[in-house]
């Protein structure tokens, strides 16, 4: 969650006026100019390749090429919560560059996406060798090139100094920082030989962290009455995996790290895979568990090089693989400072509550109330 006060937090319901604060800047981040809101709202979401999005109408709004324009210039955004015997609490709401541009009677209308378009945009002239080196360096040389002078987070549990060999980037830079495929087919991608997630978070900071699972702490918990309509539960089997085979191979014939595989081996899990699914397969059927179906998934990257590495990953996609098919939909009073990847109390009905990860919080700047999607496990009855 993004920083909020304890106490703005406790009185989201009785806030008292939600101000919105937009600014542009055509240098870079270096000056901000204020800008004039009218109206618009922004997509915060884990699943998408861009965290923040948004679209906005700003009110005469300068044009131009010391105005605002779709090339160079960067916009960002915050909400405010004003609530009793406080002051305006500034919630970043996101920093992003302007994908398309229209002209309106009273300014301007912005679609707007999140630093990693800028990273996606600048890409390789030509085919480009990276590394060796460690995994902050080769990540960091890569943004610095896309984004001048930002700064780059490593949230705690990330392996920043892990060793990369070096590998070749066809075109894609963001890519290379992420996840992708190099012109062979090989998996690249920084973040995921990690067993991490990259994202440029609501200050538009590129931000390297490890994958959220429900195991993580509760940030929110959201009591009925700020929930303010009757949440909407939803099951689907879709991305279930709960066997994951994790192997390092650069495709040049030289030494394959693994395969290391990794299961969900909580029998009170409804998505159990059982005791051991790769040795003993037939395991369930001898033990009379009929209910157990293994889905499996697979995952290969020249940039995994030691088992150790090969574990972290096989422990990211498993977490990030699981508990997809028990979704929430509720709408409850608006808080800016959620972000996608918290993990949140809710009460569906009187005295039950469900741990959920958010997976998007979208609001409208300004509004009472957002819709939240969420996720959870599912436990056995």
């Amino acid at each position: 969650m993004l920083p909020i006060s304890a106490a703005a937090l406790a009185a989201l319901g009785k806030a008292t006026a939600r101000p919105v604060l937009a600014q542009w800047s055509n240098d870079g981040g270096i000056t901000w100019n204020p800008a004039r809101f009218g109206s618009g709202g922004v997509t915060p979401d884990r699943t998408a390749e861009v965290r923040y999005s948004a679209s906005v109408e700003l009110l005469d709004a300068p044009r131009g090429r010391s105005g605002i324009n779709s090339v160079v210039t960067e916009i960002r955004l915050f909400q405010g919560v004003k609530v009793p015997r406080l002051d305006v609490e500034w919630i970043p709401a996101g920093r992003y560059s302007i994908d398309r541009l229209r002209r309106t009677g009273l300014g301007v209308s912005l679609d707007l996406l999140g630093r990693e378009d800028i990273v996606r945009g600048a890409a390789f002239p030509t085919a480009r060798t990276v590394g060796p080196d460690s995994a902050k360096n080769c990540a960091e040389q890569l943004l610095a090139e896309a984004l001048p002078g930002s700064p780059v987070a490593w949230r705690a549990g990330v392996k920043a100094g892990t060793a990369m060999p070096a590998f070749v980037v066809d075109e894609d830079r963001w890519a290379a920082v992420s996840g992708g495929t190099d012109s062979s087919g090989t998996s690249t991608g920084i973040a995921a030989s990690l067993g991490a997630e990259v994202y440029a978070d609501a200050r538009g900071i590129p931000t390297f962290a490890p994958v959220p699972t429900l195991a993580d702490p509760v940030v929110w918990r959201i009591p009925q009455g700020l929930v303010t309509a009757r949440p909407s539960e939803e099951e689907t089997g879709q991305d279930l995996k709960n066997l994951w085979v994790i192997s390092g191979d650069s495709g040049s014939g030289g030494e394959v790290i693994g395969p290391v595989f990794l299961w969900d081996d909580d029998p009170g899990s409804l998505t159990y895979a059982g005791p051991d699914p790769v040795t003993d397969p037939l395991a369930p059927q001898r033990l009379g568990l009929p209910g157990v179906r293994v889905r499996t998934g697979r995952y290969s990257s020249a940039l995994i090089t030691t088992l150790n590495q090969a574990q972290d990953v096989a422990a990211a996609k498993l977490a990030d693989s699981l508990g997809v098919q028990a979704s929430l939909s509720f709408t409850s009073v608006c808080n800016p400072a959620m972000e996608p990847g918290d993990v949140i109390e809710v009460e569906v009905s009187k005295d039950v509550w469900e741990r959920h990860l958010v997976d998007s919080c979208p609001f409208t700047l300004g509004g009472v109330t957002q819709t939240c999607q969420t996720r959870t496990s599912t436990r056995r009855a």
